[in-house]
């Protein structure tokens, strides 16, 4: 059996999370966007990832970026970050971001290069074997080589996305593993973020998948961590629907499933085996 822990990795509580929420409402960034490419990571499983696999000084890669949680977290904490952000309008955005909520020195350590997550080598040229960590919080279809949905056809990020590649998503998925094992040092570590969901009636978790291409890439496979993204209150947890949830309930005589609830994510966390070591 894998280690397992539990973190709480809430930001629902927090008013900047709140703000930066709406500022990407109001300025469209949202708007039309899948469940692929909204922020996956936020400010506390930046720094619950950031503080138990690096130390001070060290290099934080990030794949997939689709918010500012992980550059902001690991300039406040003393490391070098830098973001594969291939979507140019989101890049705007996310600078803009940093520049509102971190002082000059810290901005200094924060960077973004062009590239897809597939690129990640190429990218990194000037770091292979130096990272500490990379943290990748890949969309559903990468992750598990499931087709992309009706509204996920639509989303203008998406469709950025493949105007730059014509290959199928599992392939890049599996480039990037081998790309993130280049950028790594020795016993740096890969976590991988994902949620299981339904999809066209069926239960799909990209876990196992997840590990067995990371290990065919040459990682270890180190621990499992659930990281739970809604509040704890006393024994209860703080599930609060919004909008699109509350359209979505069911009559209480129904026999379909109810709608779906995500209250936490699985990170898988990965090691680069030592020189010489196997894997």
């Amino acid at each position: 059996m894998l280690p397992l822990t539990v973190w709480l990795c809430s930001d629902t509580t927090t008013d900047e999370n709140s703000n930066a929420t709406r500022e990407m409402h109001r300025s469209g960034l949202l708007s039309g966007l899948c469940p692929r490419h909204r922020p996956g990571v936020g400010n506390e499983l930046a720094r619950h990832l950031i503080t138990t696999c690096t130390r001070e000084g060290d290099l934080v890669a990030e794949a997939f970026t689709t918010g500012e949680a992980t550059l902001a977290t690991t300039a406040r904490l003393g490391r070098w970050g830098v973001a594969l952000v291939p979507h140019f309008p989101l890049a705007q955005h996310l600078r803009a971001r940093l520049r509102a909520t971190l002082t000059d020195a810290q901005q200094a350590r924060a960077h973004m290069r062009p590239c897809r997550p597939d690129q990640i080598a190429r990218a990194l040229t000037d770091h292979h074997g130096q990272a500490a960590l990379v943290i990748a919080d890949p969309p559903p279809g990468d992750a598990a080589g499931r087709p992309r949905g009706a509204g996920e056809r639509q989303c203008p990020a998406c469709r950025a996305c493949r105007a730059r590649t014509g290959m199928q998503t599992i392939e890049q998925f599996g480039l990037f593993l081998h790309g993130a094992h280049r950028v790594l040092r020795p016993g740096g570590v890969l976590a991988i973020t994902t949620t299981a969901r339904h999809h066209d009636g069926r239960f799909h978790d990209p876990g196992p998948r997840i590990i067995r291409q990371a290990q065919a890439a040459g990682f270890r496979y180190a621990q499992h961590v659930i990281a739970l993204r809604v509040p704890i209150d006393g024994d209860t947890l703080a599930v609060q629907a919004g909008p699109t949830d509350l359209a979505q309930l069911r009559d209480v005589r129904s026999q379909t499933l109810p709608p779906a609830v995500t209250v936490h994510a699985d990170v898988c966390l990965f090691t680069k085996p030592q020189t010489g070591a196997t894997s």
